[in-house]
């Protein structure tokens, strides 16, 4: 038995012990690329504090392989990958890198700390990508393959190969890149569907004429990373992995560059759902899932539309009268999972401005939360202060209060206090301080409105020339007391940042979502610009 065929064995019974006693061929790895692809969408930028977060709520939710970054793009990109390499221990640690030495070798540099790494090297393969993203010929991309793998080989045992669009890839040459990139070390081979252009048959047709046509395809994994331009992306990952692909690429709330990417929490659903049809298991706890789509809604700012499968406010929710009836009486009449299988439980506890301590603990144990002391005392005085506003608290307003708290961080910039003036008869205008490095500053502005009179005056106290190519608000729960959570997104020289908060005064929330997002934009300025790239 080679080096190579001794390795995908041991990763194979390696699965089969996580999985327990069913075959290792029935378990799908999961790789989620939240903080390499999905932070690729614009304004999705996170820094290394909201990635060390994402990463700890993914190796506990049972992600096999967590693709922590791009570690050539910039200076933050490799310092986040190599704290997520020393930080997480149960899940591989992935870097990605092209086809090149420096980026191999920057990859390798910051997966050192991790107990498991894997590197995550890629070519574009397609005519399209060959003549003009590269401007090489079959024999060179061929070449490259060769040299990347040997190179990636050197620093680990856990190296990953994708062909860019394969999916509109000559099979022929498909195959051949395939079976060379096997045999100079790649123990998972993935085939991306980088612009989401195959139809869900086509694509497991692919899966099979891979097994049929590479020799040494025994030797490694297949894997899928499906782009979701025409919606398909799930349904492409399944069929995958029926045609023998096992490994799915895919995001919390299937976020992504253009319209995303594979959503893990459907995938994993669809196949406990439907196991009479797709008899694999994942190790993933979905019970974990709510918690994980709301994490990244609240760092990115990218909030979750209402009938998103699995993770949208409506999921569970029921108001024609036949479908209220039906789940009163059996709720499998109408829901085919239960709401509390991804973690979506409604507690008894009732929270108002009496609750103590130990029970806004026990509340937010429920909702999925664990806060070291001096944040649960944050947490717990905001609390206070929000019940002090309405009569009761729902789980959503604690939800969104505890959001808005781990977004905060460190931050050069804080709002101190505001003051609004507007109406019919006067001239929009505000009047705030804020902390600038430890400093304190006022501005006063006015504006066509509220909102624009709180961004002029912010935009006087730190200087800058980001435009505002969005700014939303929706309320957390019903009523006039609901808490309005604002979303803001400023772009400065091509760099797109989001930010968000919470609060029961709209005017309050718009001005700390301003200044969430130019915190961000503060972080992202001297940094190098993240290399053009895709799988």
């Amino acid at each position: 038995m080679s080096v190579n065929e001794e390795k995908v064995a041991a990763m194979r019974a390696a699965l089969q012990v996580a999985a327990g006693p069913a075959d290792a061929g029935d378990r799908i790895v999961i790789f989620d690329t939240t903080l390499r692809d999905g932070e690729q969408s614009p304004g999705c930028s996170m820094n290394t504090e909201e990635k060390l977060r994402v990463a700890e709520t993914l190796e506990h939710m049972g992600v096999d392989v967590i693709e922590a970054g791009f570690p050539i793009a910039s200076e933050g990109d490799f310092e986040a990958v190599q704290a997520i390499a020393r930080r997480v221990k149960n899940s591989v640690v992935c870097g990605l890198a092209r086809a090149n030495a420096a980026d191999i070798d920057r990859a390798a540099e910051a997966l050192r700390p991790a107990q498991r790494s894997r590197i995550h090297t890629f070519i574009g393969t397609s005519p399209l990508h060959r003549q003009f993203q590269l401007a090489l010929d079959m024999e060179q991309v061929h070449e490259r393959v060769i040299d990347s793998v040997t190179r990636a080989r050197r620093y680990t045992d856990d190296v990953e190969w994708s062909a860019m669009d394969a999916s509109r890839t000559e099979p022929d040459f498909l195959f051949r890149c395939i079976e060379t990139a096997i045999r100079c070390g790649a123990t998972t081979v993935n085939i991306p569907d980088t612009v989401g252009y195959a139809y869900p048959e086509e694509f497991a047709d692919l899966i099979r004429a891979i097994r049929d046509n590479v020799p040494s395809i025994d030797k490694a994994i297949i894997s899928v990373h499906c782009h979701n331009d025409l919606g398909l992306a799930v349904a492409n990952s399944l069929l995958a992995v029926k045609a023998g692909a096992r490994q799915i690429e895919c995001t919390i709330n299937g976020i992504g560059e253009r319209a995303g990417n594979c959503a893990l929490e459907e995938v994993v659903m669809a196949i406990r759902t439907r196991h009479d049809l797709l008899p694999y298991k994942s190790r993933i706890v979905t019970q974990d899932i709510m918690k994980a789509s709301r994490l990244i809604s609240a760092i990115t700012g990218f909030n979750v539309q209402p009938n998103k499968a699995i993770v949208g406010a409506n999921a569970f929710a029921h108001e024609s009268g036949i479908h209220q009836d039906g789940v009163l009486k059996n709720a499998q009449t109408y829901e085919i999972m239960r709401p509390e299988d991804v973690g979506l439980v409604r507690s008894s506890l009732v929270m108002g401005k009496h609750s103590g301590r130990h029970a806004f603990r026990k509340k937010l144990e429920e909702l999925g939360y664990a806060l070291g002391d001096n944040a649960l005392n944050d947490a717990f005085a905001r609390f206070k202060q929000l019940a002090d506003k309405k009569k009761e608290v729902s789980d959503e307003d604690i939800m969104a209060l505890v959001d808005d708290q781990l977004q905060t961080g460190t931050q050069r910039v804080r709002l101190d206090s505001l003051s609004v003036q507007c109406g019919t008869t006067v001239r929009p205008r505000a009047e705030l301080v804020l902390e600038v490095d430890g400093e304190r500053r006022g501005a006063t502005a006015e504006g066509d409105g509220p909102v624009d009179a709180i961004f002029r005056a912010i935009r006087a106290v730190v200087p800058h020339e980001a435009s505002l190519p969005l700014f939303q608000i929706h309320a957390v729960t019903e009523g006039t007391d609901a808490q309005a959570v604002v979303t803001v997104r400023l772009e400065e020289s091509g760099k797109t940042v989001n930010g968000q908060a919470a609060d029961t005064d709209t005017m309050v929330a718009s001005a700390r979502a301003y200044v969430a997002a130019l915190n961000k934009l503060l972080t992202k300025r001297g940094k190098t610009a993240p290399a053009a790239l895709s799988a």
